[in-house]
């Protein structure tokens, strides 16, 4: 059991954590959850004792092993299986101490202790989570100084797995997975024999993989039963019940203060007013409900709409110095796609998006693109690219040197970025605010065709799903390469497979996609085949999910077009009503007035009739998905 009691900790003036509390139970799996700088990272650091609080205490098993991933990846000349192997320390000096010692007693228990702790097992389980890290046999062999940055994390994060501690810590751990990575992880942290903290922004893995949610929210600890859909239920009925209490205990608190105000002078009267003053102070006042407000994302739309296939591959092959990686492709991209690539990390996902964009050319075969196309593409490597010293004003002004001052701003502002971040350097921008910032200028001139690889690395659930409404709301083509699920689920039509040398489209949905994936490592243990029954199954299951796919395409075009319609006349609403909120524009314009009252109305008739079509195709669209 994890017990948090009316713990503050501050940092720089700012108090993160304020006299928070809350009990995660034994063996749970929970994830943690909030804004971006809410205290996440922190809270793990005083857990580990890294950080000392101001007050209050954290309470734990005496003797526990607590495991997170290391902040810095290995970079040794040792191989991947043994650097994960001694990531048991006890297994590793017992085996150290069995070479030297000489007491027939003690090398009983050494080899006893072995026994108990499946000493003999180790490779194996080593080897397992290598390999569903995306590591293959020969990979395993190989020194930890032969691979990236990105790829050491994923060592590291075994390396603790493996060692399987009482209570593990995870931040963030899929920042540096593929989808199938995710998917495994998933499915391992779910199995975990011991307690789960996990950091994450990924809505899926926080529906599958956790049990609880504990939300730290404004320097407050809560803790919901569930996973994140629940939570997020949970959490939205507890602020309409706190708000309707608001609402009633104001309507209390304002009767009681009439009726002090208006009997307070007199003997008759006197001691009763005196009574419900005492109500009054000792009347606990209930919070104003304060919902932070998402700055939504915004794509401009192609300044033209062009005849498919916008871009046409005939035999295509690419690679870099060497054999190709890529070849005989044969596909087309229409002007209304929504692809997203699957595929593990090293297979091509990353190389066929340079080729699409025109970064890498292809070394043989044909690529024959519409006129005028405009490709946007956004990579995470290119948060690098960034001037450092450079607000995200100055960065716009740049690619629009002629623009007055405030249609400079305004194009920032679609970016999602607050206006108080707009003339702050872009080294001091945050990871998600950076991403914003990238994702705004690498669509900013209007692109028919957006190419995105790992958009959501910095961008927390709420900002994900901002982008999931401006992926939905784009009319152009859109690539995707995410590991997000929810967000591959939520903004993707057609699934390509980049495997073995080639791209192809995929017939199944990603429930399939993920039984494929947990089931190589158990079809890998047996003869490796499956039966004819299962793959006409599976062939049955992907015809299916293609042809719902393809129903509800059009289906959720229409939703999409409805929200932006309900926008349109939300906002125009807003201005007839601050127009007639002028008092004197009845005496100085009475037909000026009657006029705007009639469009106001009309407009709030218009509506309420696209409320309720959306609220039937939405009904409509979630029937057809659950069937």
């Amino acid at each position: 059991m994890l017990q948090i009691t009316d713990l503050t900790y501050r940092i720089a003036g700012r108090t993160l954590i304020d006299h928070a509390s809350v009990t995660m139970p034994s063996g749970s799996k929970t994830g943690l959850v909030g804004r971006n700088g809410a205290g996440k990272s922190t809270l793990f650091r005083l857990i580990t004792g890294e950080a000392a609080p101001e007050s209050g205490e954290i309470l734990m098993p005496k003797n526990i092993r607590i495991g997170q991933v290391a902040q810095e990846a290995p970079g040794t000349e040792v191989s991947l299986i043994d650097t994960v192997l001694a990531a048991d320390t006890e297994r590793t000096a017992l085996l150290a101490e069995a070479e030297t010692a000489q007491d027939p007693h003690r090398i009983a228990e050494i080899h006893t202790r072995l026994a108990d702790i499946g000493a003999h097992t180790a490779e194996a389980r080593a080897a397992t989570i290598l390999s569903g890290l995306g590591f293959d046999a020969e990979a395993q062999q190989r020194p930890c100084s032969a691979f990236s940055g990105g790829w050491r994390m994923r060592v590291a994060l075994a390396a603790v797995l493996f060692s399987e501690p009482d209570l593990l810590l995870l931040d963030e751990p899929t920042n540096y997975l593929d989808l199938e990575g995710t998917l495994w992880l998933e499915n391992y942290v779910a199995r975990y024999p011991h307690q789960v903290v996990l950091i994450s922004h990924d809505r899926d893995l926080l529906n599958k993989a956790v049990d609880s949610i504990v939300h730290l929210d404004r320097g407050k600890l809560a803790f919901y039963r569930g996973g994140y859909d629940s939570f997020d239920r949970q959490r939205r009925e507890a602020l309409i019940l706190q708000g309707k209490m608001k609402e009633k205990q104001d309507a209390q608190r304002k009767h009681l203060q009439a009726f002090v105000d208006r009997f307070r002078a007199k003997a008759t009267k006197a001691r009763q007013a005196q009574s419900r003053l005492k109500m009054l102070e000792k009347m606990e006042p209930i919070a104003a409900v304060i919902e932070d407000h998402v700055h939504p994302i915004t794509f401009p739309d192609p300044a033209g709409r062009l005849a498919p296939p916008i871009l046409k591959l005939e035999n295509v092959s690419v690679g870099y110095d060497g054999p190709p990686i890529l070849s005989r492709l044969n596909l087309n991209i229409d002007t209304d796609d929504r692809i997203a690539l699957l595929g593990a990390n090293g297979n091509g996902k990353s190389t066929f998006a340079k080729l699409i964009s025109g970064r890498l050319a292809a070394s043989a075969g044909t690529i024959v693109k519409a006129p005028k196309l405009e490709i946007a593409f956004f990579a995470q490597h290119q948060l690098d690219e960034l001037r450092p010293a450079e607000s995200a004003v100055a960065h716009v002004r740049r690619l629009i040197p002629d623009a007055g001052e405030a249609k400079v701003r305004a194009r920032v502002a679609q970016f999602g970025l607050p206006t108080d971040r707009m003339d702050t350097p872009a080294k001091d921008l945050s990871g998600g605010e950076k991403a914003r910032l990238l994702l705004g200028l690498a669509t900013f001139h209007g692109a028919n065709l957006l190419i995105l690889d790992e958009p959501t690395n910095h961008l927390d659930i709420d900002s994900r799903e901002a982008l999931v409404h401006a992926l939905n709301a784009f009319q152009g083509a859109v690539i995707l390469i995410s590991h997000d699920r929810h967000l591959v689920e939520a903004s993707a039509d057609r699934l390509w497979l980049v495997g073995e040398g080639g791209v192809k489209p995929y017939d199944g949905d990603m429930e399939d996609y993920r039984r494929l994936i947990l089931s190589r490592d158990e079809r890998s243990k047996g003869n490796g085949k499956a039966t004819e029954e299962e793959r006409q199954s599976a062939q049955d299951r992907r015809r299916e999910a293609a042809e719902r796919r393809a129903q509800l395409a059009p289906l959720r075009k229409e939703i999409t077009a409805c929200e932006k319609e309900m926008e349109k006349l939300q906002a125009q609403i807003g201005k007839l009503e601050a127009e007639l909120g002028d008092a004197d524009l009845y005496a100085r314009d009475p037909a000026r007035a009657t006029k705007l009252a009639k469009d106001r109305a009309d407009a709030q008739k218009k509506l309420a009739t696209t409320e309720e079509r959306w609220l039937e195709l939405s009904t409509e669209y979630e029937m057809a998905g659950a069937a």
